[in-house]
């Protein structure tokens, strides 16, 4: 017995040729719980308290409202930029249409751009500018202004021509 003892003198679990009582700790762990009996189960609630909900409702709500001014602020940016993107090519393209019209171009006339453009709308004026310097051919000298609009957004092109009537 003497020899089966040094044996087992590091060892967890007893040989069952050791005759010494097991003591509580020589006896192995194991890392299974015993379940715990709803009596001995520690007072502690199952659900959120009321100011838990407040604060998380709080917080969402925080976000949701930032989330839909940024969505918000999003589109608005992007009609303007659309806008200030189509508006210089459309009056570039009605100034030129204008110009080459055979009756001139008449003071005050407006239009849409047709169905490619719903909502787009443009108006242009003109008048005389009287440049003593030039002499006779200031009669002839055009100023041309054109707006296009869309919304409330607003281009407007200013440009002088030499025009003959």
């Amino acid at each position: 017995m003497t020899g089966n003892k040094l044996l087992n003198t590091g060892n967890r679990y007893p040989d069952a040729r050791d005759q010494r009582p097991v003591t509580s700790s020589q006896q192995p762990t194991t890392s299974i719980q015993q379940p715990v009996s709803s009596d001995q189960q520690p007072a502690t609630s199952k659900g959120f308290t009321l100011i838990e909900v407040m604060v998380a409702m709080a917080i969402m709500a925080i976000v949701l409202v930032s989330v839909y001014r940024m969505h918000s602020q999003t589109l608005t940016m992007n009609t303007a930029n659309r806008f200030y993107t189509q508006a210089p090519m459309l009056a570039q393209g009605k100034l030129a249409q204008l110009e080459t019209r055979t009756s001139g171009i008449i003071a005050g006339d407006s239009g849409d751009f047709g169905e490619k453009f719903p909502g787009y709308s443009w108006n242009v004026s003109v008048e005389e500018v009287a440049i003593e310097a030039l002499g006779e051919v200031a009669n002839d000298f055009k100023q041309i202004d054109l707006t296009v609009s869309y919304n409330e957004y607003v281009y407007s092109v200013r440009t002088y021509r030499l025009m003959r009537d």
